[in-house]
């Protein structure tokens, strides 16, 4: 059977969340600024999934407040994939994010593709694409079963100043794709 687009499962993979799954009909999909999310695969078995987290480390209270830190969303990521069959030395990442989205505060997004990047060469896992870093926003699909990544860039078509904002914020715009594979 032929799967369709309009047949694919579209799941999204929010921040401090992550996904795994084998099943070639599934496509996750985030959107990112600052933040960083890897795609992560092994490509003999299928086994793949994206996470999606917030600030590369830091100490949290609660039960989930460590979702959101890089350190732990890396780990939970590489160790349910392992769990779900995929083999530890096959395994292989496209990295998203990253962006610089505000030039006067401090560049988060520096900080987190900077500790993505340090994390997998300390892991020995293999980054094969992506894209990190730049200003702006961007939206992620990937296809865990074949490593296929689309990226669009995502920006706001005018950036009003507080008394020119309207009561509800303006749509987010896709301003270009990028497939990567």
């Amino acid at each position: 059977m032929t799967v369709t687009p309009a047949e694919s499962q579209r799941i999204h993979v929010g921040q401090g969340e992550h996904f795994v799954t084998a099943d070639p009909d599934v496509m996750l999909t985030t959107i990112l600024g600052s933040c960083v999310a890897m795609c992560l695969r092994d490509p003999e078995t299928g086994v793949g999934g994206m996470n999606h987290f917030l600030l590369p480390e830091g100490a949290g209270s609660g039960t989930d407040a460590g979702r959101r830190y890089g350190a732990y969303a890396m780990e939970v990521l590489i160790n349910d994939c392992l769990k779900a069959g995929a083999r530890r030395d096959l395994l292989e990442a496209k990295l998203f994010g990253g962006g610089r989205m505000f030039d006067s505060l401090k560049d988060v997004g520096l900080a987190n593709a900077d500790f993505a990047e340090r994390f997998l060469r300390d892991e020995g896992i293999t980054v094969v694409g992506g894209s990190l870093r730049g200003r702006g926003g961007r939206r992620v699909q990937y296809w865990p079963t074949s490593g296929r990544a689309l990226q669009r860039a995502v920006t706001d078509q005018h950036v009003p100043t507080p008394a020119q904002r309207p009561a509800r914020p303006a749509p987010i715009v896709d301003a270009g794709a990028l497939e990567l594979f």
